[in-house]
Formats: C-alpha cells, sequence, structure tokens
C-alpha cells in the first residue's frame, strides 16, 4: 500500500480545483484497499472510545461534493465500525420552515456533537455559500432585514457570509471541537458515468432527478464557488482536505487515514484512570461478584 499522510491532501492557500487530482493511485487492488479500510476504521472506533470516556474533545466531520461524489457511501463505510453511541450523522437538505426564522448557521449549531462524540455532516454549513451562491434567489427565502432583492446579495454579502463560517468554526475549534472538511473531488466524466449508473441499474433509479442534469450544467460555476470558499476557509484549526474520488475505496481510505492519522497527534486523548480507591479494592471487588 502506498504510503500517504494527511499534508499531502490539505488544500492550498489558493485552491484551483482543475490543478488537482480527482484520481490517485494507492499501488494496491480493490480488495486489498477495501481490507486496509477496514483495518484503519477498526483503529479509529478505539480512539472514538477512548474519546467517549476522555470527555474533551468533540470531532466534526464536514463533508462536501458535487452531486455522485460519493458522501452517503463514504460515511456508511468509514464510520461503520464506531460505537453507534458516538457516531451521529445529519445530512443537511433544503431548510425548513423552522430553521429558515433562525439565522443559517443556527441548525448546524444545535446538531454539533458533543464532546466525546463524532459528528459528520453531510453536506453543511458550507452549502450557504454554495448552492445559494449558484442560486443566490434561494438568500430570498431566509427573509433577512436588508436583503429586499438580488442586488442586494453583492459581494460584501458574500465577504460577510464567509467571516460568520470563519468565526463560527474558529468559536467552536477554541471550545475543543476538532474540525475535518473534506472535498470529494470527482472528474465531470466521472459524474456522468454515475449519472448513467443511476439510470441504468434498477436499484439505484431512486436517486436520479432530472435536477441533477440541470445544475450539471452549472457544473463550471460550482467548481468556482467550491474553490472560493475553500481557499477562504482552510484554517490551522479547520483544515480542508480535497480527496480525489474518482475510485470511491481509494477515496474512504484516505478520508479514514486522514482522521486516524491526526487524531492520534492528540497524546492527551486518552481513557481516564480508575480512582486510585477503586484501583486498590479491584480484587475484592471481583471476589464479591465471584462469590454471589
Amino acid at each position: 500500500m502506498k504510503s500517504i499522510k494527511p499534508k499531502d491532501f490539505k488544500a492550498p492557500k489558493t485552491v484551483v480545483l482543475k490543478d488537482l487530482k480527482t484520481t490517485f493511485d494507492l499501488k494496491e487492488n480493490k480488495d486489498t484497499i477495501e481490507d486496509a479500510l477496514e483495518d484503519v476504521c477498526k483503529d479509529l472506533a478505539k480512539i472514538q472510545n477512548a474519546m467517549y470516556a476522555h470527555g474533551k474533545y468533540a470531532v466534526l466531520i464536514c463533508i462536501q461534493g458535487m452531486d455522485t461524489a460519493g458522501k452517503d457511501s463514504l460515511i456508511r463505510e468509514v464510520f461503520k465500525e464506531l460505537n453507534a453511541r458516538g457516531v451521529v450523522v445529519y445530512s443537511f437538505k433544503t431548510p425548513t420552515a423552522l430553521e429558515l426564522k433562525h439565522d443559517y448557521l443556527w441548525r448546524h449549531y444545535i446538531t454539533l456533537p458533543a464532546r466525546g462524540k463524532f459528528g459528520v455532516f453531510n453536506r453543511t454549513h458550507y452549502e450557504n455559500v454554495l448552492v445559494t451562491r449558484v442560486h443566490p434567489e434561494y438568500i430570498l427565502n431566509e427573509n433577512l432585514p436588508n436583503v429586499l432583492s438580488l442586488k442586494d446579495i453583492n459581494d460584501e454579502f458574500w465577504d460577510n457570509r464567509f467571516e460568520q463560517i470563519n468565526n463560527f468554526e474558529k468559536t467552536i475549534a477554541q471550545n475543543g471541537t476538532i474540525i475535518f472538511k473534506f472535498f470529494l473531488n470527482i472528474s465531470k466524466e466521472e459524474q456522468k458515468h454515475r449519472l448513467l449508473r443511476r439510470l441504468d441499474k434498477p436499484d439505484k433509479n431512486w436517486k436520479f432527478s432530472p435536477g441533477d442534469l440541470e445544475e450539471r450544467k452549472l457544473w463550471d460555476h460550482y467548481q468556482d464557488c467550491y474553490q472560493d470558499a475553500i481557499s477562504r476557509t482552510t484554517k490551522p484549526h479547520a483544515p480542508w482536505f480535497v480527496i480525489p474520488s474518482d475510485d470511491k475505496p481509494t477515496a474512504r481510505y484516505i478520508v479514514a487515514k486522514i482522521l486516524l492519522d491526526t487524531l492520534k497527534t492528540y497524546k492527551d486523548i486518552r481513557e481516564p484512570e480508575l480512582d486510585d480507591d477503586i484501583k486498590a479494592n479491584i480484587t475484592n471487588y471481583r471476589k464479591q461478584l465471584e462469590n454471589e
């Protein structure tokens, strides 16, 4: 297996997506990659168990990507070894009527992971500077005091929104949340292949929507918005990782390995030691149980 390190996939300060890879050769076949992923995921589960007992850190994993990038299957495969009590996945869709009565970050704040837990955002608060930037008319649904028409959604509006997102992430990082942000980078040709697969396979038909084709026509606009968003918000406390994702097993392994290798650097994450009195009486407690 080719050795990889988190820094190999960290987003540069200025991102140009067309210059970044959508493929990566791990120098192994699919079965070997999937076996390696399983091993990494088991090690991740051990760290999560220690984190749960330690209770000092939360982990927030943000996953973004174009349609068909493989977000759902990546979440399923990377986190399946974790204890169900220790990981919570949220999939953010079109805001509800209640959510629109709050600021756009509200629904993300209330679903942040507690200390000791992993929280996975399938699509994230970045939708508010991605899909709404491609379709600014959606902003009008937020009923903001200073946005009366599309002409009010200008460069200053987006500058403010990026500042708000950076402040949001800085705040939670300073209060014990370890943040990972992954962009699943697929090629336009691979997206075409995956959309065709949805049409060709009856068990995948339900995933297809004609709207997918309309959004595909906006590919270049989305790519511009993604690279701007990543460039503006990749920070030491909240880094973006751009993951080559034309091959799903490879992408899953890379994400899992980045999580594992990074969390291993937190040397203070460990299970708390037993109270001295309890430790001194373990033999007595065992005898009590054995003699029942």
